[in-house]
């Protein structure tokens, strides 16, 4: 055997009780389970007093840029994190075009870490997902975003698909399921995709019907949280495919009940419904999703120029206005340019009360300033609002992460896995450990068809976590969020470890293989 871990709890991803028992891996994947104090192995782990179980699976995320940058995804990795599903929110870079590549690589910097030089040709998505294949130590799989094939086929602005137009998509739709895609994304208040009317969805997730491949969303939540939900649900019922809704949770007006009596009531018609939460109430993404729709309907590229014109200027000024955020609550976590480096960790308000001109005038400044490329984090909200949600049976983990290895980002990205064991399971008692791992693990798993991910079971990938459940714990918050989770002893990816007494591997400098692979 190339791997024995003795004497641990293990905790197999079903939800089933724990258990003492040694794991023996062989080749990449669990050969044995049971006493083997009687066999030997090249290496072992003393797993004694820890917690022994499946790779945690993030079924949302923002990696797929830095899965290509920095395969190493350290802030990750040291979570317990084995598997990455990307492409969330119906944006990504592929697939493209020679004439779509750098409005995707412009608009997404600030979400997804990839800048003009690193685009090295690719189109399709099989092709981008090569680029990846070999470089990650993460597992990884993906979803078909939405918006680059609309954008494929009709262009960033608004208007009905032709039935030509929507024949080509669901060409593309199938390609990329040959390719390996393992669900359909969109992220309803994006750019190009908040133009697509239910029906035109519908016909996306055709492709899908009978495949048991969900369709993935961030809800139309400009037309109302249930309402969001129920043009989902829709979608689901009118394709015949699974329905997954991506960071879902709520706040007053809305009750978490109302939520969950129309997923139980799709689940009850035959449509399966699940989705996902990260441990926060507060959020996080670019300030351009304020603007109005017309700033992009020429593409990413031309939306400076686009506020340059006066009546667009004037909306986006109003656009800003209406939202009325809290800017005391809103901070600047990253920029491209170094002109607002001084700027990150400052509330909106500061920024704003510097500046000298009135909120939406200097925030249109600022994003102008920053060709549009700032991210934002929400610093208020009352996390036991999350807590009816992460209990709920239908909930996995996605922790929505957005990394700048330089920024003041959602402290989500370091802590996720640590404040859902620690604080939710250890502190609060919301639910048990096992129910926990498998809302990381099988759950995840089984949503996305992942073959033999989730569970630790013989023959299943040796995707293991060794953690100290007592121990377990998030140290990143809203003013320094770059610490990295306590508690994670052992991380092995494919019976390669990753993450050993603590400690990442180097992969880049040294002779060591990253062991992810594409799923």
């Amino acid at each position: 055997m190339d791997w024995i871990i003795r004497n641990g709890s293990v905790i197999d991803g079903t939800g089933a009780p724990r258990y003492p028992a040694d794991l023996g891996i062989s080749d990449g994947k669990i050969t044995a389970i049971g006493d083997l104090s009687a066999t030997a192995a090249a290496q072992e782990i003393d797993a004694s007093d820890k917690i022994v179980c499946p790779g945690f699976i993030d079924v949302h995320n923002h990696s797929d840029g830095w899965l290509l940058r920095d395969g190493h995804q350290t802030y990750k990795t040291r979570q317990g994190f084995t598997t990455e599903i990307i492409m969330s929110d119906g944006i990504s870079y592929a697939p493209v075009s020679s004439e779509t590549w750098r409005d995707w690589i412009y608009y997404l910097r600030g979400l997804n870490g990839l800048r003009m030089q690193d685009y090295t040709g690719w189109q399709t998505l099989d092709d981008y997902l090569e680029v990846l294949n070999g470089r990650s130590v993460q597992n990884f799989a993906a979803q078909i975003p939405y918006a680059n094939l609309r954008t494929l086929v009709h262009d960033f602005s608004r208007g009905p698909l032709d039935d030509s137009q929507v024949v080509r998509m669901q060409q593309l739709v199938t390609e990329c399921l040959e390719a390996g895609a393992v669900a359909l994304s969109t992220g309803l208040d994006y750019i190009s995709q908040c133009h697509s009317p239910t029906s035109e969805l519908v016909k996306a997730c055709l492709p899908m019907a009978g495949q048991n491949k969900p369709y993935v969303t961030h809800i139309r939540y400009k037309i109302g949280l249930l309402d969001g939900i129920r043009e989902a649900i829709e979608i689901g019922r009118k394709a015949g495919v699974p329905v997954h809704i991506s960071h879902l949770k709520c706040q007053p007006p809305y009750h978490p009940e109302q939520v969950f009596e129309l997923i139980e009531e799709a689940c009850a018609e035959g449509i399966p419904t699940t989705f996902d939460v990260y441990p926060y109430q507060p959020g996080s993404t670019m300030l351009n999703y304020l603007l109005p729709y017309e700033v992009w309907e020429d593409g990413p590229l031309a939306a400076t120029g686009k506020l340059a014109i006066d009546h667009i200027r004037r909306k986006a000024e109003h656009s800003f206005e209406s939202y009325r955020l809290d800017l005391e609550h809103v901070l600047m976590a990253w920029s491209p340019t170094n002109d607002h480096v001084h700027d990150w960790g400052k509330t909106l308000q500061q920024i704003v009360s510097e500046s000298g001109k009135d909120a939406s005038r200097a925030l249109i400044d600022l994003l102008l300033d920053e060709q549009l490329g700032v991210l934002c984090v929400m610093d208020e909200g009352d996390d036991r609002l999350v807590e009816p949600f992460v209990s709920h049976p239908r909930c996995m983990i996605g922790t929505d992460a957005i990394y700048q290895p330089d920024g003041k980002v959602h402290p989500r990205a370091y802590g996720s896995a640590g404040r859902w064991l620690g604080q939710f399971v250890r502190d609060a008692k919301l639910f048990s450990l096992e129910e926990a791992i498998r809302k990381m693990t099988s759950l995840g798993a089984d949503t996305f068809n992942l073959q033999g991910r989730g569970r630790l079971i013989e023959n299943a990938y040796a995707d293991l976590v060794i953690f100290d459940e007592h121990t377990i714990n998030d140290h990143a918050d809203f003013g320094d969020p770059i610490h990295h989770c306590s508690g994670i002893e052992h991380v092995l990816i494919n019976g390669k470890s990753v993450v050993q007494c603590r400690a990442p591997l180097d992969f880049e400098n040294t002779n060591l293989q990253a062991p992810g692979q594409r799923l």
